[in-house]
């Protein structure tokens, strides 16, 4: 598991990068007036694919985690302590629902038939998945629940 976690660490560099990417290509596209480009649907695609590996990772570690398997079996008590309680229920519930906001406005944005349009779309609903996100990452510096920027392998 020692893997995983330090495997869903790095990846989460990976998705806020290339999430950053695909809104500056969608920002800057959008202002400009561009056409929406094969490199910009590929951006697109990638940065929902490279979401989903993310998600997929942290279901695995979710699963077998000894952390989230003592919240359940002592979900009273558990419940109480703020950062079991974070990775129990906030953390999963939230990145869930933004990888739900990446995708459908990764489809939305493949949909549509106006480039100004397709820009639009996706940086609205990748903007909203960013602010998600950001909210449900442990960062070293959050209230909720803290791990370092890296996890050492």
């Amino acid at each position: 598991m020692l893997f995983f976690l330090f495997f869903h660490s790095l990846l989460r560099w990976l998705v806020l990068i290339s999430l950053l990417y695909a809104i500056y290509r969608a920002y800057t596209g959008y202002r400009s007036n561009s056409v929406f480009t094969k490199t910009d649907d590929s951006v697109r695609h990638w940065t929902v694919t490279i979401a989903h590996i993310q998600l997929l990772t942290g279901i695995l570690l979710y699963t077998q985690s000894p952390v989230i398997k003592y919240f359940w079996k002592n979900y009273h008590e558990a419940i109480h302590q703020q950062e079991i309680t974070f990775f129990g229920l906030v953390h999963i519930s939230i990145m869930v629902t933004a990888i739900v906001i990446l995708t459908v406005g990764s489809a939305l944005a493949k949909r549509k038939d106006i480039h100004r349009e397709k820009f639009r779309t996706m940086l609205l609903w990748f903007l909203l998945a960013l602010i998600i996100i950001f909210i449900a990452i442990p960062w070293p510096f959050s209230p909720l629940a803290n791990r370092v920027y890296f996890r050492p392998f």
